[in-house]
């Protein structure tokens, strides 16, 4: 007899939840960081958005202790300087090359190419995680990395952009190995505290752009303003919580899996905010990698045995 334990549908609820809130909140991000950028450089975007959000979740994490009656509890040692630099990874690195990749390309074949991450997660979380590394991983990558090439070729203007596609693969890079560092890290911190120092971690590493900063707020529309708080709260501290809420209740792999729905918002949100489609041949690449990243990391139907 086989005996298998079965979670509770509010166990597999709230992750799913938690996942589809940070889909629709990142997928809005590409479009918000593309009509910031206008007017925010990409370091400069990149700071006032941690600032943002530091304050948030500083907020946040003051409610909660004084309603526990006690401070936040604040890891040490290796763990401390885990957190850190994943936060500064991140909330900081990651957020200047997604910036900058988004000077060079439109946000949905930007998107498209930051979507190859999950297959990074599952090579990742099958190395250092254990969750396994099926044959067919090396199938998807080599799928995912041929949609890339197309990609390159075909930015919203017709032309090569290979500093566009680099950054865009940078961001991709630094996604995939903070999300799995973020796995290991979970089962030490809690989700909250993670995100919250975190975020202040980037918002350090972002500090050389004060100056630009200020300089930004005061020359800078409103709109473009109310973009960067937008994207501090809502696509950084409203979405990380979620995330790492939904991550240290499933797989990195199984979750990264979920953001395969971005670049079609992203491209569908773009089109009707900011008028910019991916040429044709870029959209062939974006499906190509999509296709990539569902053959590596979906898991295959097995049939199973009734429990008897």
């Amino acid at each position: 007899m086989t005996i298998t334990a079965t979670p509770t549908a509010a166990a597999v609820r709230g992750p799913a939840i938690a996942a589809g809130v940070t889909v629709l909140l990142w997928a809005s991000a590409f479009v918000g960081v593309r009509a910031a950028g206008h007017f925010y450089d990409a370091g400069t975007l990149a700071l006032g958005r941690q600032v943002a959000a530091s304050v948030a979740l500083t907020i946040v994490v003051g409610l909660r202790a004084f309603r526990q009656r006690r401070a936040p509890s604040i890891p040490r040692g290796r763990v401390l300087v885990g957190v850190l630099v994943w936060g500064a990874a991140w909330f900081g690195a990651y957020n200047i090359s997604l910036n900058a990749a988004e000077t060079h390309l439109d946000a949905g074949t930007t998107a498209l190419l930051v979507n190859v991450a999950p297959v990074l997660v599952a090579v990742l979380a099958g190395l250092l995680l254990g969750e396994g590394f099926p044959r067919r991983l090396l199938i998807g990558v080599a799928v995912a990395l041929a949609g890339v090439v197309v990609i390159t070729v075909a930015t919203s203007t017709g032309r090569a952009d290979a500093t566009g596609v680099l950054l865009g693969l940078l961001a991709a890079v630094l996604y995939a190995s903070s999300a799995t560092g973020q796995k290991r890290l979970l089962s030490r911190v809690d989700a909250l505290t993670m995100t919250w120092m975190g975020c202040v971690a980037g918002t350090a590493a972002t500090l050389p752009w004060a100056p630009s900063l200020v300089t930004a707020v005061a020359t800078a529309p409103s709109s473009a303003t109310l973009t960067v708080l937008y994207l501090g709260l809502f696509p950084t501290a409203v979405a990380f919580l979620c995330w790492g809420y939904a991550l240290s209740r499933t797989s990195a792999g199984r979750l990264a899996a979920t953001t395969y729905a971005v670049p079609a918002i992203v491209v569908l949100l773009s089109w009707l905010l900011l008028a910019e489609v991916p040429v044709p041949l870029a959209l062939a690449g974006g499906a190509l990698c999509v296709a990539g990243v569902a053959v590596a990391t979906l898991p295959t139907r097995r049939r199973g045995v009734r429990p008897v």
